[in-house]
């Protein structure tokens, strides 16, 4: 009579095995959660995506990804609006060399747009959080990367979405756009960059960049993903203000 039960425990066993089986090994799970809200007009998009796109392919990037431990990281890019509105611009792919990196690059220049509304980071982080979880990938390190122009406005409380991804292991840095004519965009007139800082990253290394003027987005897409793949925090990374962790 016992022989069905020990059937069945091997057949679970063996499918459990093969699923963990199936999931490839990657240095970094990264998912680029980019601002595309009501803020953001079309030529902000467009810069946003070829900043990543040419920070993806530039050989600082390329040259870090092949000196990790498989030599490949798994990239998703995101795009976020109101707290209904995160799409998948670019799902995850295995990017390992230029041939890769640059086919990323492609889809993320020519995909329509689709996020709508205005600035839920919290839901973003949701988001991003479960675009890691069922994926089929399992890397050492998972990374989300917020970048916007605003802080928080609608969703469920940011501290709560930060909070849950933190208790999963997750980092969460950040890249503030700045407005121009140095226009606060935090609250109540607060420095976005210290409004992130306080508010959004979380975990092992996180930090803040930042983009303006003197620092154009690619050249800080590209600075900042160089730190997350080598795993190195920057030499002056904004320093949170509060005792949030």
């Amino acid at each position: 009579m016992l022989k069905p039960f020990v059937f069945l425990a091997t057949a679970v066993l063996m499918a459990s095995s093969g699923t963990a089986e199936a999931r490839e090994e990657v240095d970094l799970e990264l998912v680029l959660a980019a601002d595309g809200s009501g803020s953001i007009d079309a030529d902000e998009l467009r810069l946003q995506r070829e900043g990543w796109a040419a920070a993806l392919t530039s050989d600082e990037v390329l040259t870090g990804i092949r000196d990790g431990l498989t030599g490949k990281i798994a990239i998703a890019y995101v795009e976020w609006g109101g707290p209904s509105s995160q799409v998948t611009i670019v799902d995850w792919q295995i990017v390992s060399d230029a041939a890769s990196a640059t086919a990323f690059a492609e889809k993320l220049r020519t995909r329509p747009r689709g996020a709508e509304g205005y600035n839920s980071i919290s839901n973003a982080i949701d988001y991003s959080v479960n675009l890691v979880e069922t994926n089929d990938f399992d890397g050492t390190r998972k990374i989300i990367d917020v970048s916007g122009d605003g802080p928080n406005i609608g969703g469920r409380p940011l501290a709560a979405a930060r909070g849950d991804a933190l208790a999963k292991g997750f980092t969460i840095n950040a890249l503030a756009i700045r407005r121009p004519g140095g226009r606060p965009g935090g609250p109540g007139g607060m420095a976005l960059e210290t409004y992130y800082a306080d508010a959004v990253i979380g975990g092992p290394g996180s930090f803040v960049e930042i983009a303006d003027s003197e620092r154009p987005f690619a050249i800080a897409a590209k600075r900042k993903l160089v730190q997350e793949i080598a795993g190195r925090t920057p030499e002056r990374p904004v320093t949170r203000l509060s005792t949030i962790r």
